[in-house]
C-alpha cells in the first residue's frame, strides 16, 4: 500500500478517542499478560491460612504487599489477577482469529457467488444461531473436556456465524459497486476480484467485528470458569475469581468485585476500540 494512504488512516485512528482509550487499555492489558511473572507482586499460586482474607491495602487491617488483599486461601488478589490476563486474552485473540477466519471465507463465498452456495450457508447459519450460545457452549465444552483449547473451539464453533452473516451483507453490497464492474471489464477472475478487490474493502468492518468478538470471548471465558469447565481450579482465571469471591462476599468482598472490574473494564475497551475502528477506518461514516 501507498505510504500516503497508510498515513490518512493511521491519523484517522490518533484522532478518534475511542481507539486511543481501548487500544492503550488493551495494550496494557497485553504488558501485563507478557510480563505476569515480573508484574506480579507474589505468586499467583501460594498459599498461606494464616494470611486468609486480608482486606486490600486502602482498609484497616491490611498487610503490606498485598494491595487488593487476599482470598480464603491467603493467596494474592493482584497477582492473580494479573495471570488471569494471559487466559482471557490468549482465549480472545485466538478464539476470535479463527472465528473470523472460518466465517469471513463462508460469507465471501455466500455473498459472492450466491445460488446454492448462499443457500447451503445461509440455512446452515440459520440453524446453527437456533441454539442458545452459552449453553451450547457449556455442552460443547463438557464434551470435548476442560481447558483452554475446548474453551477456544467453543467459541469458534458458535461465533463464526456471527462473521458470516455480517461479511455475507458486506459482500453482497460491495458486489454492486461500479469498482467490480471495472474490474469485471478488464478481465479479473471472479477469485481475484473477490480476494483482491472485495474483501479490502469488506476489512473495516471485519477488523471493528474481530474486536468485539474478544470482548465477547472474554465473557464467554469468564461465564466457563465461573462454572468449572475451563482450565483447572488451581490456574487463575477471572471467572474462578469471580467464583471463589461469591462464596466469601459477607467476608472478602474484594475478591470478587477485582476480577469483575477487571472483566467490564476489558470488555468495555474491546467494544470502544471496536466501535472506533468502524469509525476511523470505514469512508462513510468518516464523512
Amino acid at each position: 500500500m501507498h505510504p500516503a494512504p497508510v498515513r490518512r488512516r493511521l491519523r484517522a485512528l490518533a484522532a478518534e478517542p475511542k481507539v486511543v482509550f481501548g487500544g492503550a487499555f488493551i495494550l496494557l492489558l497485553i504488558v501485563f499478560a507478557i510480563f505476569a511473572p515480573w508484574l506480579a507482586p507474589k505468586d499467583p499460586l501460594e498459599q498461606d491460612l494464616m494470611l486468609g482474607t486480608l482486606p486490600p491495602a486502602w482498609i484497616t487491617g491490611a498487610e503490606p504487599g498485598y494491595w487488593l488483599g487476599t482470598d480464603d486461601l491467603g493467596r494474592d488478589v493482584l497477582s492473580r489477577l494479573i495471570f488471569g490476563t494471559r487466559i482471557a486474552l490468549v482465549v480472545a485473540l485466538v478464539a476470535a482469529t479463527l472465528a473470523a477466519a472460518i466465517g469471513t471465507l463462508l460469507g465471501l463465498i455466500a455473498g459472492w457467488y450466491g445460488g446454492w452456495a448462499d443457500r447451503v450457508i445461509s440455512r446452515l447459519v440459520d440453524i446453527w444461531m437456533a441454539f442458545p450460545p452459552v449453553l451450547l457452549s457449556i455442552l460443547l465444552v463438557a464434551v470435548f473436556g476442560a481447558g483452554v483449547h475446548s474453551v477456544i473451539a467453543a467459541i469458534v464453533i458458535i461465533d463464526w456465524t456471527r462473521f458470516c452473516r455480517v461479511v455475507r451483507s458486506e459482500t453482497r453490497s460491495q458486489a454492486q459497486m461500479d469498482y467490480v464492474t471495472a474490474a469485471q471489464t478488464i478481465g479479473f477472475s471472479r477469485v481475484r476480484i473477490l480476494f483482491s478487490e472485495i474483501l479490502p474493502n469488506v476489512a473495516p468492518v471485519l477488523i471493528a467485528l474481530i474486536s468485539l468478538e474478544m470482548g465477547i470471548a472474554v465473557i464467554v471465558e469468564a461465564i466457563l470458569s465461573f462454572v468449572g469447565l475451563s482450565v483447572s481450579s488451581d490456574t487463575p482465571t477471572w471467572g474462578g475469581m469471580i467464583a471463589a469471591g461469591r462464596q466469601m462476599i459477607y467476608q472478602g468482598w474484594w475478591v470478587m468485585v477485582a476480577p469483575l472490574i477487571a472483566l467490564f473494564a476489558t470488555v468495555l475497551a474491546f467494544n470502544q476500540l471496536g466501535d472506533g475502528l468502524r469509525r476511523a477506518l470505514d469512508p462513510v461514516m468518516r464523512r
